[in-house]
């Protein structure tokens, strides 16, 4: 792909490593000259050292032949700007960084694809893991609902038992589904269907419609979630 990236600072440059390693033809807008010049150094890519929010430098950059572009820069009316210039270049692929969740609804209204902050989710990932010690990793879908991953341990309500029989004892319900099964013996991830046992060790991934709550961790055999709720502090 010919991607053009705008920015090269905390979110731009890693951006930039990660599509130059993959083997795409990458073309970076920096403003900054020392940084542009940084960057030039030390990743196989383009650098124009200018004004992204001037259409001239992104025709610079090669706009006619790009697949996409993604705009990082800091401040989110200068993203709006180069979303708009980079739309009426005929970019088929628009992204860029929010940082103001206020101002997400208005990338939407012009057709953009956005990413919150990074740092934001980093800091949501990071209480997270304190608020739900036993989620492996998660993504939320909507307000509540959350797709998690969870280890089996030994004295699970759920292991030893297949989809189906947990689903009749009431350990399973409508807003809990086990969608994917990792298993440290298998070759590759197993699909759940009603016969499938659940083991200790297994890895899976859940749909939970209310959440990765203590309620439905239970189910997994992970009580911890308990306590990390009901403390008052971290206790440092």
């Amino acid at each position: 792909m010919y991607i053009i990236v705008v920015g090269a600072g905390d979110i731009g440059t890693p951006l930039i490593e990660i599509a130059t390693r993959s083997g795409n033809e990458v073309v970076v807008i920096e403003r900054d000259p020392e940084r542009a010049d940084e960057v030039a150094s030390e990743h196989d890519c383009l650098v124009v050292n200018a004004d992204a929010t001037v259409k001239e430098t992104l025709r610079d950059a090669g706009a006619q032949r790009a697949d996409a572009i993604i705009a990082t820069s800091d401040q989110d009316a200068t993203n709006v700007m180069i979303s708009l210039l980079a739309q009426e270049l005929d970019i088929p692929a628009i992204v860029s960084v929010v940082h103001n969740p206020e101002h997400m609804n208005l990338f939407r209204q012009i057709g953009v694809n956005t990413i919150e902050n990074p740092q934001r989710l980093i800091a949501d990932y990071l209480f997270r893991a304190v608020e739900r010690p036993s989620v492996v990793d998660y993504m939320r879908v909507g307000d509540v609902a959350e797709v998690f991953e969870i280890t089996v341990a030994e004295d699970a309500p759920i292991a030893g038992m297949t989809l189906g029989e947990a689903d009749e004892a009431g350990l399973l319900d409508d807003e809990t589904l086990v969608v994917a099964i990792e298993r440290p013996e298998a070759d590759s991830p197993i699909t759940p269907r009603g016969e499938t046992r659940i083991e200790h060790e297994d890895l899976l991934t859940v749909y939970s419609g209310i959440g990765a709550t203590p309620a439905v961790t239970d189910i997994f055999g992970h009580y911890e979630d308990h306590e990390a709720n009901e403390s008052d502090g971290f206790g440092f």
